[in-house]
C-alpha cells in the first residue's frame, strides 16, 4: 500500500512527541547564520505541514511539496485554519518543478532517506540547485547508520491511543542498506468503527560521506555536517545529521 495513505490520518496524533517549534528554531538559527532570515523558502517533503506553518509565521513565504495526496490534505486543512499563505504543490521530490527560484530549501524529518537510489538522490540535489536562487542556502536532515542498525534494527514498537493505535515492524537489510517497516494501524472512523490499514515503508541509510559526494556532484558547496540540534560534528552513536549548503555565486 501506497506510504503516507492510511498513516495520513493519524500522522500528527502519533507525532505529537516530536518538538516541532524546537526544530524549526534550530533550522531558523542555520538559515539566519547564512544570511537567510527573509524570503521565499521551500519545505521539500512537508507532509502534514507541521513545520512549514511554523516557517510560514516566521515570515517565510513558504512552498510545500509533498508526495503524498493525503498528507496535503491535511496541511491544506491547517493552512484553512490558520490563514497563512502557503502554495502546497503535489509532486515527487526526484522530479519537482517550481515557477521560480527561491531563497532557501529546507527538508527535515528524514524525508531524504525515502529516497532510495544514489541516482535519485543526486537528482533531487540537482533540482535543488537548479531552483535556489545564487548563494541559496539547502538544510536537510537525515537518519544515520547507527539509527538503523543499533535503535531501529529488527524490533517491534507498538503504541495505543484512544482513536488509535499501531504496530510497526521493523527490518533493516545492512547488506543493502534498506530499512523497511511494515505498519499496522487502526484508526477509529467517526462511525465508532476500527478501520485497518496497512502501509511499508522504505528508507535507505546513507553513509556520509556518499552524501557528500553526491552534494559535491550536483554542485552544490557542502558548508556544515552537524549532529541533530547541535553545532557539534557527528558523533558514531548520532541518529540525525543535518546538512547545511549552498548554491555558490555565479
Amino acid at each position: 500500500m501506497e506510504a503516507y495513505s492510511g498513516f495520513a490520518k493519524v500522522y500528527d496524533l502519533f507525532m505529537d512527541n516530536i518538538p516541532y517549534k524546537e526544530w524549526t528554531d534550530y533550522v531558523k538559527e542555520l538559515l539566519s547564520e547564512e544570511g537567510v532570515k527573509e524570503g521565499i523558502l521551500l519545505d521539500l517533503g512537508c507532509g502534514t505541514g507541521s513545520v512549514t506553518e511554523l516557517l510560514a509565521e516566521a515570515g517565510f513565504d513558504m512552498i510545500g511539496i509533498d508526495n503524498s495526496e493525503e498528507m496535503l490534505d491535511i496541511a491544506i486543512e491547517k493552512r484553512d485554519q490558520s490563514g497563512l499563505d502557503i502554495l502546497y504543490l503535489l509532486q515527487d521530490m526526484r522530479e519537482f518543478e517550481l515557477y521560480g527560484t527561491v531563497k532557501g530549501v529546507v527538508s527535515i524529518c528524514d524525508s531524504m532517506n525515502y529516497i532510495l537510489e544514489d541516482e535519485e538522490l543526486s537528482e533531487v540535489f540537482r533540482l535543488v540547485y537548479n531552483y535556489l536562487d545564487n548563494e541559496g542556502i539547502f538544510i536537510f536532515d537525515m537518519n544515520t547508520v547507527y539509527k538503523y542498525e543499533r535503535v531501529l534494527a529488527d524490533n517491534t514498537f507498538a503504541e495505543d491511543r484512544e482513536m488509535s493505535s499501531f504496530i510497526w515492524e521493523n527490518y533493516y537489510d545492512q547488506e543493502e542498506a534498506i530499512n523497511q517497516y511494515d505498519l499496522s494501524l487502526f484508526v477509529r472512523e467517526k462511525d465508532g468503527r476500527y478501520c485497518k490499514y496497512e502501509e511499508t515503508h522504505l528508507q535507505r541509510a546513507y553513509e556520509q560521506r556518499k552524501v557528500e559526494e553526491l552534494l559535491n556532484e550536483s554542485g552544490l558547496e557542502l558548508l556544515h555536517v552537524y549532529d541533530a540540534f547541535t553545532k557539534e560534528i557527528p558523533a558514531e552513536n548520532s541518529e540525525r545529521i543535518y546538512f547545511v549548503c549552498r548554491r555558490p555565486a555565479r
